[in-house]
């Protein structure tokens, strides 16, 4: 059975990028270094064991709150159509990383994070390398065919949400049936709505860089872990990407038994077997 108990976390600091306040938690670790990066509707208390554990202490694990999420400030309402968008996010990984000398990090993305990740990657040419999960690498522009890459859309672009609604957006990160902690609902209730609603109208305007050629063109080690009881994101589109990513590690996607959406949560022991193991292979 999966541990379910949740630890105290560490404390956030605050960093300043222009408008925005952005909330960081960082391990107490002096190895190399790790940038996690939350989904939509949640916030850096998703990585918190992660954080807390022996990885954590193994490594240097930086975890922020995106804009509009968790302890980071809500973008002004006049940023909010580029600040919610995945350029945007990506933009804010950017400044982190500059911020905190995190240049050689490993960066790992869960769900939009993992969007904002590879948007960023051109960016941070000395990223040690890039993981992502719950995040199916997409064309520009979005087909109206997406081949199966989502199982379901959910309510993420949606501005508001009844207690309802938050619950079940949730339930989708989990296997089904499954229960998690409620900080999950805590934190997709907390979120600002705009940021959905922008996130979504932003794919249609600002648009984002083409995600498989991104991948297809990546020259830096590229990690792609998979929840095999996953809701919301289809395996065999990943699956079919996987001989155009040359730099896929292990060559294949790596698939968790036991798992949805949230995977680095309801298998916390093997998802960090596998990002140790990422993060040692990536070193020089």
């Amino acid at each position: 059975m999966p541990d379910t108990s949740v630890p105290s976390l560490p404390p956030t600091r605050t960093l300043a990028l222009g408008n925005l306040r952005i909330a960081v938690r960082e391990s107490a670790g002096q190895g190399p270094a790790v940038l996690l990066v939350h989904g939509n509707s949640s916030s850096s208390r998703v990585w918190q064991r992660t954080l807390d554990g022996a990885l954590g202490r193994k490594y240097r694990i930086v975890a922020i709150d995106l804009p509009g999420h968790g302890q980071s400030s809500d973008a002004p309402e006049a940023e909010r159509a580029t600040t919610y968008s995945i350029p945007g996010y990506a933009e804010v990984i950017r400044q982190v990383v500059e911020q905190l000398s995190l240049q050689r990090a490993v960066v790992v993305g869960w769900s939009l994070g993992g969007h904002a990740a590879l948007e960023a990657s051109p960016e941070l040419p000395q990223a040690a390398g890039f993981m992502i999960f719950g995040t199916p690498p997409l064309p520009y522009p979005l087909p109206a065919d997406l081949q199966g890459a989502f199982l379901k859309l959910g309510l993420g672009f949606e501005k508001d949400w009844s207690e309802a609604q938050a619950r079940e957006y949730v339930a989708d990160f989990l296997v089904p049936g499954g229960s998690g902690p409620g900080f999950l609902l805590e934190d997709a209730v907390r979120t600002d709505g705009h940021a959905r609603a922008a996130l979504g109208a932003s794919i249609g305007t600002l648009g984002y860089r083409d995600e498989p050629g991104i991948a297809a063109t990546m020259t830096r080690p590229l990690a792609v872990l998979h929840g095999a009881q996953e809701q919301i994101v289809g395996l065999p589109y990943l699956q079919a990407m996987a001989p155009s990513m040359p730099t896929l590690w292990r060559k294949q996607v790596q698939v968790v038994s036991d798992a949805g959406h949230a995977l680095q949560w309801e298998q916390q022991a093997r998802f960090e077997q596998l990002l140790d193991a990422f993060v040692t292979d990536c070193q020089p």
